[in-house]
């Protein structure tokens, strides 16, 4: 019996792809990516993608499995990352799900009916975005629906077109659609999480990391192909401004330091509002030992739910 599906997440620079990777060796197990942006072939360094020689022989699914010219799918997403999770564990083996993509986790492990897509009125509300500003729209959500429109930030013109997107199908709030916190087959959520300080530190090195196995290279040679989600990506977006003469190649780079600790500090917000996630210390030595503990606890049942114990490191 493979046991349940474990998950390990958590904001991004904690090390969840080592964790992964450890755990799949330890456990006997496969990994399944639920981290949006490395689903997108050729975007390696800009997404810290593991290197064939980091996967150490685990299978890794769900990794450059789109072109960078497709708008990626939450719903697709949950149809493939679930068709792999029961093709692992009806060979026995241990799905070891890796990544920081809120949404995508969720729809991987939860129970979540996706709410209905229509390129059409989504044209209309980006146009509408663009013409009066995402603010506009914004402030029509807040009267649609407030609890959204207090979750969604004012500029986030992807999510709040999103939100009105879903209103305007539907005729219900966006809220509505979310899913509940049910997993649709047994699962344990593993957190990484360390000092908001070593964290930030952590993401100044990968960053730098990146630039020295060119970014700027990588993102010159996706630059024409690149659709509408992927250039929004952090690190690619940033480039893109400076090979459009819009900043400097320097100010990119700190806005790609920047970006990527907004980018963590949302992930654990995410997360942080889920209790089922058991919380590790990124920096702990023995934190592939400890997270192997609470595995043993979950396949036999000893594992309680962490509630108001759980903890993290930076809040």
């Amino acid at each position: 019996m493979s046991g349940p599906v474990v998950a390990v997440v958590g904001p991004t620079a904690t090390g969840k792809s080592d964790l992964g990777v450890a755990l799949a060796l330890a456990l006997g197990g496969e990994v399944v990516n639920a981290d949006a942006m490395q689903l997108y072939r050729g975007m390696d360094i800009g997404t810290a993608k593991v290197t064939d020689a980091e996967r150490r022989g685990v299978p890794h699914h769900q990794l450059d499995v789109l072109e960078v010219e497709e708008d990626a799918s939450v719903a697709a997403y949950q149809r493939a990352a679930r068709a792999d999770v029961e093709a692992i564990t009806g060979r026995g083996l241990r799905a070891v799900v890796v990544g920081g993509s809120g949404l995508y986790v969720r729809a991987l492990l939860d129970r979540m009916e996706l709410a209905p897509v229509d390129p059409e009125v989504r044209a209309q509300l980006e146009a509408r975005a663009e013409a009066e500003g995402t603010g506009v729209l914004h402030d029509e959500l807040a009267a649609l629906d407030p609890a959204a429109a207090s979750t969604i930030g004012r500029q986030n013109t992807r999510r709040v077109v999103r939100a009105l997107e879903v209103i305007t199908l539907t005729g219900r709030p966006w809220t509505a659609s979310l899913p509940e916190q049910e997993y649709v087959r047994p699962a344990v959520q593993l957190g990484l999480d360390c000092d908001r300080a070593v964290l930030d530190e952590r993401v100044a090195r990968r960053v730098e990391r990146m630039w020295d196995r060119g970014l700027v290279a990588e993102v010159v040679g996706l630059a024409p192909r690149l659709g509408r989600t992927a250039r929004r990506a952090v690190g690619y977006a940033e480039v893109l401004a400076a090979l459009r003469g819009e900043r400097t190649l320097d100010d990119a780079r700190a806005g790609v330091v920047a970006g990527t600790r907004r980018l963590a500090r949302k992930q654990m917000g995410w997360f942080g509002r889920d209790p089922r996630v058991h919380w590790l210390d990124a920096q702990d030595p023995d934190l592939v030992g400890r997270a192997l503990d609470l595995v043993a606890q979950a396949d036999d049942g000893r594992l309680a739910d962490p509630g108001s114990r759980r903890r993290t490191l930076g809040s």
